[in-house]
């Protein structure tokens, strides 16, 4: 007697299947590659064991697209890619070709259209950032802006592989939410508990969640002229910004409160040495868009003095624990400051510690 099958219900998380968009070579030759190399910056060479072949050009883009640029970079995909092309999380494109004589005029074609073509090896990558004004609701700067400046003055580290090791930079509009890890991490920094607007919270906020939300237990109940609303206990409150999102009343951002802080050293992978955490080397810098010089010019020391000094194939963090941190702050320049002392005491051991699994 047979049985109806029935169809498994899809799964709405997780990995997306990528077959069904991968390149027909890539599908082919799934788990079966044999060699890779890089013939120039930003170009990837790939060759399977049954001897195809697929060659890999990456190129920067912006992580805001209009719908212009969308189809330009179609047309182009069309034309030399047969329409394959994919994103990578720090909003480099590729394109995937199978025909080598299309590399070389697929290049020339990016650099008239204004994308530039590297990113491979030991350079800098595009920034991974959150997207700031456009469509965040705490964010106390514009990443994507910041991102801009920053990649203009690095355009040439973008293209050349001149650096010791790759370079990771992270930037992130608020305190909290997004971000990440980097070797050059760019984070706000809110430096005053939020100003709390009490004839406003009765109206707008819902109490129990906003106290709910702080990590450090600083915002209870109150009663001010009468009406509900909201306290902070200022010698618990960290400034982390959390606050803001159920409640606007709790304005964290303003001119004398949200900085920009630089953090470096961080690193998600186990080669050569264990992950670890990113560590503060900067405070305080302004936040002043829509360039934001100071930023760029401690950047930009940074890396020249990584550049200068770090032996090959050292990412940032390895460099910093082989010469000291003394060192690393008289080669760049940069003072040091009550900001910079590890004394957290919400720390399980130390925010120096790695991100092994511990047991």
């Amino acid at each position: 007697m047979s049985t109806a099958m029935t169809r498994r219900r899809a799964i709405e998380s997780g990995i997306p299947d990528p077959f069904p968009f991968m390149h027909p070579l890539m599908k082919k030759n799934y788990g079966a590659w044999a060699w890779h190399d890089r013939p120039r910056p930003g170009v990837l060479h790939h060759v399977a064991k049954s001897g195809d072949e697929i060659w890999t050009v990456r190129a920067g883009t912006q992580r805001q697209m209009d719908v212009f640029t969308i189809r330009k970079l179609c047309d182009i995909a069309d034309h030399y890619s047969d329409g394959h092309f994919r994103f990578t999380v720090r909003s480099n494109i590729e394109f995937l070709l199978a025909d080598q004589a299309k590399v070389d005029p697929l290049i020339e074609e990016l650099d008239r259209n204004g994308f530039p073509v590297g990113a491979t090896g030991n350079s800098v990558s595009m920034v991974s950032h959150t997207q700031g004004w456009l469509h965040c609701d705490i964010p106390g700067t514009d990443a994507s802006g910041m991102v801009k400046g920053l990649m203009e003055m690095l355009h040439h580290e973008y293209t050349h592989e001149e650096m010791p090791n790759r370079v990771k930079i992270t930037s992130s509009c608020c305190q909290i939410n997004c971000g990440g890890q980097g070797d050059i991490s760019i984070n706000v920094q809110y430096t005053k508990p939020p100003k709390i607007n009490h004839d406003l919270v009765s109206k707008v906020c819902e109490r129990p969640a906003v106290v709910a939300r702080c990590p450090v237990a600083a915002i209870r109940p109150a009663l001010v002229d009468g009406k509900p609303s909201l306290e902070v206990d200022e010698q618990k409150c960290v400034c982390c910004g959390a606050c803001y999102a159920p409640c606007p009343p709790m304005q964290i951002n303003g001119l004398d409160s949200t900085k920009i802080a630089i953090w470096v050293g961080g690193k998600h992978s186990n080669a050569r040495s264990k992950p670890a955490f990113h560590k503060l080397v900067v405070a305080e810098l302004p936040n002043n868009p829509p360039h934001w010089p100071e930023v760029n010019e401690a950047v930009k020391r940074i890396l020249d003095a990584y550049k200068n000094n770090a032996h090959d194939w050292e990412r940032i963090g390895e460099w910093i624990e082989r010469i000291g941190w003394p060192r690393f702050f008289e080669l760049t320049g940069f003072g040091f400051t009550k900001f910079h002392v590890d004394n957290w005491v919400g720390a399980r051991r130390s925010m120096n510690m790695s991100a092994h699994v511990r047991f």
